[in-house]
């Protein structure tokens, strides 16, 4: 079940067999069905989660019952309250599945063990860190100077296996829009 994990692992930094086996010793597995909660909200993050098989979403919920979705993550990526996580303060978002998921967990105890005594896995974690630093950087720009049809347009673009496996709605809180907002731009874009 480390598969993808660790092909995800070995496209930033080469391992050796060895060094697989021993990162191997500080993953946890967990299988959870879909609309269950890895994390909720007001609990200490206390893992990391890689998706080996299935789809997870981070989302808060605001004073009127409306959800905010902040992230998805399909196979290969990482989810989790990294703000909790390395504070140890309360989440301030919820994970649950989308899908009935395969995870690999990392925790935090492991993921501080690995850091100092593994330059390879800090070089990982470092890599991993600045790309979802890049990706939120170039979703705030699109948020400020796109229009909602640029924006669907580059979700669609950029995330095409979400699109297929996420319902419109969802999609449409990820943007910051209605799903009848959505419904529109989605109508303008096919008539166009």
């Amino acid at each position: 079940m480390y598969t993808l994990f660790f092909q995800h692992l070995n496209s930033k930094v080469q391992l050796t067999e060895e060094e697989q086996a021993h990162i191997k010793t500080y993953l946890t597995l967990k299988k959870i069905r879909k609309k269950q909660y890895l994390l909720q909200e007001g609990d200490v993050c206390k893992v990391i989660a890689f998706v080996e098989k299935g789809a997870l979403r981070a989302y808060s919920v605001d004073d009127n019952s409306n959800e905010h979705i902040i992230q998805f993550a399909l196979e290969g990526w990482t989810i989790s309250d990294l703000y909790s996580f390395l504070t140890g303060d309360p989440a301030t978002y919820n994970i649950d599945a989308l899908e009935d998921s395969e995870l690999v967990l990392i925790s935090k105890s492991a993921h501080e063990e690995l850091l100092q005594t593994m330059p390879k896995y800090e070089t990982f974690t470092r890599l991993n860190i600045t790309g979802a630093y890049l990706a939120m950087q170039r979703r705030l720009t699109s948020i400020k100077s796109s229009t909602a049809e640029e924006r669907y347009q580059d979700f669609i673009a950029l995330y095409p296996h979400i699109a297929q496996r996420v319902p419109q709605h969802m999609i449409a809180s990820y943007m910051g829009l209605t799903p009848e907002t959505l419904s529109r731009v989605r109508k303008r874009i096919s008539s166009k």
